[in-house]
């Protein structure tokens, strides 16, 4: 074993990097011996310096993170301080002075991924970011090291573990939107503010890295179409039980049938019971990954958290210090196929419709006309009348998006349509 140590440079010690420090001190010996060197902490960035942080250094804290990662004498950089600057210009920085990097910077690398591995590539570092898309769940390095020789062609899954525990808890309690994401504030499972969560953002940044890396092609956030969970209500988790379902936010990512384009998308959708992400609770997270060769693989586990988010850090610290060692690097970025990303309005999906409707003869009839006219196929209907009030659920056939949103728009118009109670996909059949 080497005996000069491997130095490391934290970017951030917050819940994430307050126990990746913790771990690499508690476990050094455990990591040296599977690097075959030992790490050493050899400063940590931070934005408030007189913060007590217990089992560091107080000798290691700075506020310059540029001074820290120019120093030169850094090997590998961890950053977890998240956002786009000055995640960006530290990185690229670090990489000209010779560290390689670990990120769990997921909004980052949606956004400018192409750039920090062409700047990896410019200077022979490491780029790695397991921690970047479902916590402790190993799923980048499987898409891009052991699925590298099959061809890819689905990545299903909840990769937000604070919009499926408000979305459990809509379903197993029956508590509302605003009650679940309330209970979910106060177990930590939600920020102060959790529009990023909420609203999609977070599950939309990990679709486009998994769509990027599964299917070989530049994918970034904004060619991910986003819906989150603030709409979502009661009615529509009932509606989903009585059809045998679950309501979960899903980031799918596809490639075409012909394999000319590609699409990622995030968004709320009813799945069936005997689905098995149907069965994921709390704040878990799951990812399905359909290839050719290897069948369906599912990814199961803890999504988010200090601990969790620590151990795939860790993990890619290992394996860029083993990098380091052996003066080699791992797999960069694979974007040669530089397939399309199609609109959202080219998607087939299916549609769960909920209408509020007068309670008369014909009405059937005129919302049966609007689904023709828009050439969209109903696959069942349920009407349910009262005083001159009626509900009516339509779910249709698979059909482009583009289609369906003109059918809900056309219903809209009718005279008998009161108003459309809610409108979900169906997916996961």
């Amino acid at each position: 074993m080497r005996t000069r140590p491997l130095k490391v440079a934290l970017l951030g010690c917050g819940v994430v990097g307050s126990e990746v420090a913790r771990i690499m001190t508690t476990h050094a010996d455990d990591l040296a011996a599977r690097i075959g060197a030992p790490v050493e902490l050899a400063g940590v960035a931070v934005r408030r310096p007189s913060k007590v942080r217990e089992g560091i250094d107080p000798a290691l804290i700075t506020t310059d993170a540029t001074a820290l990662v120019q120093r030169g004498d850094i090997d590998v950089v961890v950053e977890v301080i998240g956002g786009i600057e000055p995640a960006r210009t530290l990185i690229t920085t670090a990489f000209e002075n010779g560290a390689s990097v670990v990120s769990a910077n997921k909004a980052l690398l949606a956004e400018d991924g192409a750039a920090l591995h062409a700047a990896a590539e410019k200077y022979g570092r490491d780029l790695y970011y397991e921690a970047a898309v479902a916590g402790a769940i190993p799923l980048v390095r499987p898409l891009r090291e052991s699925l590298a020789g099959d061809k890819v062609n689905r990545v299903l899954g909840i990769v937000n573990g604070t919009t499926n525990f408000i979305l459990d808890k809509m379903d197993t309690s029956g508590a509302g939107y605003s009650e679940a994401l309330d209970e979910a504030t106060a177990l930590g499972y939600a920020e102060a503010d959790p529009t990023a969560d909420v609203e999609g953002f977070d599950a939309a940044a990990k679709a486009a890295i998994l769509a990027g890396i599964a299917f070989h092609t530049r994918v970034k956030i904004g060619d991910v179409h986003r819906e989150g969970i603030t709409e979502v209500t009661a009615a529509d988790i009932a509606s989903a039980r009585r059809m045998g379902c679950t309501v979960k936010l899903l980031a799918i990512c596809e490639r075409a049938a012909d394999g000319a384009s590609v699409t990622a998308r995030v968004h709320p959708a009813m799945i069936p019971l005997s689905h098995p992400l149907a069965s994921v609770r709390e704040a878990y997270n799951a990812v399905f990954v359909e290839a050719e060769a290897a069948g369906q693989l599912m990814f199961y586990g803890p999504g988010a958290g200090g601990s969790p988010t620590a151990s795939a850090v860790l993990g890619d610290l290992v394996a860029v210090c083993r990098n380091k060692l052996g003066e080699s690097t791992g797999p960069g970025e694979s974007a040669y196929t530089r397939l399309p990303v199609s609109p959202m309005g080219e998607v087939v999906t299916r549609y769960h419709i909920s209408l509020d409707v007068a309670d008369k003869p014909g009405v059937l009839a005129q919302v049966a006309t609007v689904f023709a006219e828009q050439g969209v196929s109903i696959d069942t209907v349920r009407q349910q009348g009262k005083d001159g009030e009626a509900s009516l659920v339509v779910v249709t056939h698979r059909a482009p998006d583009a289609a369906l949103s003109g059918t809900v728009e056309a219903l809209r118009k009718l005279d008998t349509v009161r108003g459309v109670a809610s409108i979900m996909r169906v997916e996961g059949e």
